[in-house]
């Protein structure tokens, strides 16, 4: 009878490290999650600090500059000096592509970043840049200061943009990020505490089972109840 109640106890001890070993691993995955997130914020900072540029990256969004770029491409820029910024001409396409922020430099200038050709530039208490879209007829409206131009393009990956654009037109762009994230760390989560629950489950069950022994791998719980497991034996015998 003694005997038994230290298995017993035996097992309630196993048990209860089992649920803490439980809550670590849990704590461990959120932790995992979390360096995830921070990492890829980690590279697009490092991307930033190789290329020189704030905006290392952009998709874009309209057809201007076919067919040489199209909408839906995923664009990787750098900085340049503006000096050396190339020129073309309105006929040829020689002109480095660069990216600049419109906004408020001509009337209806569009939001996002515009990526068009230089066809011109000139000096003038600073650089200023005259550019046009490949596809267009005319040039833009208004020349661009140099402290407008985020970079040029130097890189791209062909259509994996349409995500971004899909997304950020409907509005489905953060919540969707909200959500995934979510279902990201709660499917962690509701794995590890299933396969522990199941463990629980199986210990329960096989109490009545459970042959104590001495020489089990859980060294520190045989050791922890070597004393009491003396003592139990004594007065049982």
């Amino acid at each position: 009878m003694v005997k038994e109640n230290f298995r017993k106890a035996f097992n309630e001890k196993k048990l209860k490290k089992k649920e803490q070993t439980s809550k670590k691993k849990i704590i461990i995955a959120v932790v995992l999650i979390v360096l995830a997130f921070s990492g890829s914020f980690l590279i697009y900072f490092i991307m930033r600090i190789t290329l020189n540029t704030r905006t290392p990256m952009v998709v874009v969004v309209s057809g201007s500059m076919e067919p040489n770029l199209l909408k839906g491409d995923l664009l990787f820029l750098k900085g340049k000096d503006p000096a050396t910024i190339k020129s073309g001409t309105i006929e040829g396409k020689e002109g480095d592509i660069i990216v600049f922020n419109a906004r408020d430099l001509w009337i209806h200038a569009p939001n996002d970043p515009i990526v068009h050709r230089v066809v011109d530039k000139m000096y003038d208490n600073g650089w200023f840049f005259l550019t046009k879209g490949d596809a267009n007829q005319f040039p833009d409206d208004a020349w661009v200061p140099e402290g407008r131009i985020s970079g040029i393009v130097c890189g791209r990956i062909p259509y994996i943009g349409w995500v971004k654009i899909v997304l950020t037109d409907s509005g489905l762009l953060i919540p969707l990020l909200v959500i995934v994230s979510a279902l990201l760390v709660i499917s962690i989560i509701w794995d590890i505490v299933k396969k522990e629950d199941v463990e629980v489950k199986g210990k329960k069950k096989g109490d009545q089972k459970l042959i104590f022994d001495p020489k089990s791998k859980n060294e520190d719980l045989v050791q922890e109840l070597e004393l009491d497991y003396t003592k139990y034996d004594e007065l049982d015998s």
